[in-house]
């Protein structure tokens, strides 16, 4: 069962996109970083693409 998350749709704050690039930076896995983030990780991926980061799929 997929986890639930109750932040649908939420805009991103300034710390949670410094956390983002900090974590794509060290070269964490795409659903390590959402689970820090307690965003989904289309929401991640999203985001990062926007930004022109570049995150690790599987690890």
């Amino acid at each position: 069962m997929s986890e639930k998350f109750e932040r649908h749709r939420q805009p991103w704050r300034t710390d949670e996109i410094q956390k983002l690039h900090t974590l794509a930076k060290k070269g964490m896995a795409l659903k390590a970083i959402a689970k820090a983030l307690t965003r989904s990780e289309e929401s991640v991926k999203d985001r990062a693409k926007l930004d022109g980061l570049n995150i690790a799929k599987l690890r």
